[in-house]
């Protein structure tokens, strides 16, 4: 079985070497294009300014069980973009470790270093790291392709598993463009044709730190850095570091290349509709962000920074009770000095700080199928949001972008123009609602140089007070499927836009018979699960969903509440013949779930007599009726925010309307700070039909049931 974009490729390659003596490097004529354009491989030998990086790529492998040379990969066929680094810039990398740590070496050069592994390893990540592979389907990329926002990440990992950023916000030179920030590229030698892919040349070595946030934490507070020293020392202290030491399960990653993780294939077989493979994971990444209170907003509080931590915690603590950073209605702590303890305040403080997953800059937000929004001009339509439970005690964090907010936000609750014939659009926002502002282009913001971790400034203090509870928990939260599960955004999986079927269809690996893949999804033997990252615009949000065959039963933990209240909880359905019928359980007991209403009929759709659908009319008083009474059926028609097929005005609830429904599943109390489940399973005699999951809402009774301002169709 392929187990990666490259093997295919990499085979022929092998094949040509096996026919050589063993010692020789040089591969069979007969694998290379023959073409006017050069190789990459021919082209950077011809170009003595890469002499080094040639030399390089030819002594360095391209993985751990192979014998053939990156530099005989580069001259087979493939799609490669190739950040070439010139000779001037691999001494000044050499240089540049030196003086980062002088333990490895004792000069500047490659016969400095003390050890050979160490040597090979830095040989490895320079040439590695410079290479990304399209895969056989994907193309590579030249400059016009690069992502657009500033220091967003590639959709692909370079050979080194890493992803790599783009750094364009460059005032007075608008033809910048740097790679993870400080490796420019050359304005002249960029976009160079190859018939195997394209080259550009840059001036320094693309190298990202291989480092996890504990080690870059615990560097940064020894050189005494300015920027979130207060945050560091706060994390240290209460015992996360461990954690942020985490970057990945080796014990899946043996699985795996031992062959005891396979890929499903035959997917029309399963009863899936479309494809034929659907590809596990290679990796089970662990990731975390943070979102920071900087430095100089604790001066302003009257905090030094670099104050010893024995004197600047306990401050620290004082200032979050004085100032009542925490919930006087739900929240219980203590304010001694084990600040590792769970029940400290200075610790809930922090972890609220803190997500279990590596968001870049680009995905804190996505933007796919909102309604307004235009992908090929990159302009904004309506809001886009997220909501994620935080590390330590689980708690609710939103994060919210609209075109008005010009910016992503944390806990922002404006003020919509949601009405029937309205726009869907942000109109304005109280000050005491605004959230904190995340500033991604900050110099600040730590993007690249953590392996697992991301860290962002924010402009205000980040607190689930009272009044943030209040403000959330009179809002109705819809959440993608996907963003209950944080190494679906730690592995690369979500919204990757590309053609590979490796990114299409992702195996999720099943509980029982394989791998826990998912902390927060539990599947029993008979399920098989996959994620279908849709490319082209579909009635879903972010155009993606998941599915499952078999006999499923498939228990999801759900997202904490705000606050306590009475809330309704929702499954959205696109409804089509190859569905199944599934019954919903829901409730706080992990090992037992009452059943929530009667099994549902995912076949059914909108126009099936027992639902009561009719199409707006545009009489609002005669359509509120029609929903009232799919209301009293337990059904909802779709929203309008989510678009069907890129077209404005062809949401859910126009256009093919009838295939979409919101099933009202359950109402109920439910407790804030508490985990609660649903579980889905299959009630059919058939293991061939599908579950289908998209989107989930739970609204609270204010919202949905409220005298004086009904709930908004978006």
């Amino acid at each position: 079985m392929n187990r990666n974009n490259t093997l295919g490729r990499l085979l022929a390659v092998m094949a040509a070497v096996a026919l050589l003596p063993c010692c020789s490097e040089q591969i069979d004529d007969g694998v290379r294009y023959v073409f006017d354009a050069p190789t990459i491989a021919s082209y950077l030998q011809e170009h003595p300014q890469y002499a080094e990086y040639v030399r390089l790529a030819g002594q360095v492998p391209v993985s751990k069980v192979s014998r053939t040379s990156v530099l005989q990969l580069l001259s087979a066929r493939g799609r490669y973009t190739v950040f070439a680094p010139t000779d001037e810039a691999i001494r000044a990398y050499l240089l540049d470790v030196m003086r980062d740590d002088s333990t490895l070496m004792s000069a500047p050069t490659w016969d400095g270093f003390y050890t050979q592994h160490h040597r090979d390893s830095i040989q490895r990540a320079i040439v590695l790291n410079s290479i990304i592979d399209s895969g056989d389907n994907d193309p590579y990329f030249e400059t016009h392709d690069f992502p657009q926002m500033d220091n967003a990440e590639f959709i692909r990992s370079n050979m080194m598993d890493n992803r790599i950023s783009v750094h364009r916000d460059i005032p007075g030179y608008p033809d910048s463009l740097y790679i993870n920030g400080d490796c420019p590229v050359s304005e002249r030698q960029r976009d160079i044709p190859c018939t195997n892919g394209v080259i550009h040349e840059v001036g320094k070595v693309v190298a990202p730190r291989n480092v996890s946030a504990a080690t870059y934490i615990q560097r940064y507070l020894e050189k005494d850095r300015e920027g979130f020293l207060v945050m560091f020392k706060a994390i240290r202290a209460c015992g996360l570091m461990d954690t942020l030491r985490q970057t990945r399960d080796e014990a899946y990653e043996d699985k795996y290349l031992r062959g005891g993780i396979s890929d499903l294939v035959g997917l029309t077989t399963y009863g899936f509709n479309e494809g034929n493979i659907a590809y596990a994971p290679k990796h089970r990444l662990y990731g975390f962000t943070i979102f920071s209170e900087t430095d100089d907003y604790w001066r302003t509080q009257g905090l030094d920074p670099h104050d010893d931590p024995d004197r600047l915690l306990p401050r620290l603590q004082q200032w979050v009770l004085d100032n009542e950073q925490y919930s006087l209605t739900y929240d219980t702590f203590t304010t001694g000095t084990d600040y590792a303890s769970p029940q400290n305040l200075l610790n809930q403080w922090v972890t609220y700080h803190m997500l279990g997953m590596r968001i870049p800059a680009d995905q804190l937000v996505f933007h796919r199928s909102e309604s307004g929004y235009n992908s090929a001009q990159g302009s904004y339509g309506v809001p886009v949001y997220e909501y994620y439970p935080t590390m330590g005690r689980r708690r609710l964090l939103k994060i919210f972008e609209s075109r008005e907010s010009e910016g992503v936000y944390l806990n922002r609750t404006p003020k919509m123009n949601n009405g029937r014939h309205a726009d869907g659009h942000e109109l304005s926002c109280e000050p005491d609602k605004a959230g904190c502002r995340v500033n991604r282009e900050s110099p600040l913001a730590i993007l690249n140089d953590i392996v697992n971790c991301t860290v962002y400034p924010i402009d205000r203090p980040l607190a689930l007070t009272d009044a943030v509870r209040r403000n959330l928990g009179r809002e109705r939260m819809r959440f993608d499927a996907m963003s209950l599960f944080p190494e679906a955004m730690n592995n690369n999986m979500r919204c990757v836009t590309s053609n590979e079927e490796r990114f299409l269809r992702v195996l999720i690996p099943n509980t029982l018979t394989s791998y826990d893949y998912f902390h927060d999804m539990q599947q029993n033997e008979g399920t098989h699960m996959m994620y279908y990252n849709i490319q082209s615009s579909c009635p879903n949000l972010h155009t993606d969903e998941m599915k499952a065959t078999g006999y499923y039963e498939v228990r999801l933990t759900m997202p904490p509440v705000p606050r306590r209240a009475v809330y309704e909880l929702r499954y959205k359905v696109l409804t089509t013949s190859q569905r199944g019928m599934v019954q919903i359980y829901f409730g706080p007991d992990p090992d037992y779930q009452a059943p929530a209403g009667i099994p549902i009929d995912l076949t059914l759709p909108n126009s099936h007599p027992k639902y009561g659908y009719e199409d707006d009319s545009g009489d609002d008083d005669y359509d509120a009726e029609v929903e009232k009474r799919m209301r009293n059926k337990n059904v909802m028609k779709g929203c309008k925010s989510v678009t069907e097929n890129g077209a404005v005005n062809a949401n859910e609830r126009q256009g093919s309307a009838f295939d979409k429904l919101r099933h009202i599943i359950w109402r109920g109390v439910i407790e804030p700070d508490k985990p609660y489940y649903m579980k889905i399973k299959n009630v059919l005699d058939t293991d061939k039909k599908e579950l289908y999951m998209d989107y989930f809402e739970l609204c609270p009774k204010e919202v949905y049931d409220n005298p004086e301002t009904p709930e908004d169709i978006w």
